[in-house]
């Protein structure tokens, strides 16, 4: 049996999308997800630097902490690990980077700091230094309003 010319001739207008047509649909869709990930990638750096800030926030109320005990801060040779010691903290954070905290006290007003995404002093964006130098809490209470105090 012979097909009918009606159902051949149906046969030959009904076809798939052309590799030209699938090129353009791959070729926008590498476009979305170029411009997605671009966006995500920024959100993210900027998490990570909100993340370092909170962190140094937490290791300098534990050396406000300490400093109250002790009434000194540590030496920059003790590092943060006296934190640990004292309880003052419960851990020790890595920065977003994975890297350990730095801490500085030269001349009793400590530093405490992550040198961003590449790891060394100084840079901008997202390789800025985030940082916090702490005050005594004595200090701290010298600079509030009478009414706060």
């Amino acid at each position: 049996m012979k097909p009918t010319p009606k159902l051949n001739s149906r046969r030959r207008h009904v076809r798939g999308m052309t590799l030209i047509e699938i090129m353009v649909v791959i070729t926008i869709l590498g476009l979305i997800a170029a411009a997605v990930g671009v966006s995500v990638m920024s959100n993210l750096e900027e998490a990570k630097q909100k993340t370092a800030a909170l962190d140094i926030k937490t290791l300098e109320t534990g050396l406000k902490l300490h400093y109250m005990k002790a009434g000194s801060f540590p030496e920059s040779q003790a590092g943060l690990e006296v934190l640990l010691q004292a309880r003052s903290v419960e851990r020790l954070p890595k920065d977003p980077w994975n890297r350990d905290y730095v801490y500085i006290n030269e001349g009793g007003s400590p530093v405490i700091l992550s040198y961003g995404a590449d790891g060394v002093p100084g840079g901008e964006g997202g390789d800025a230094d985030i940082s916090s130098q702490v005050q005594s809490p004595s200090a701290s209470a010298a600079r509030r309003p009478a009414r706060l105090r």
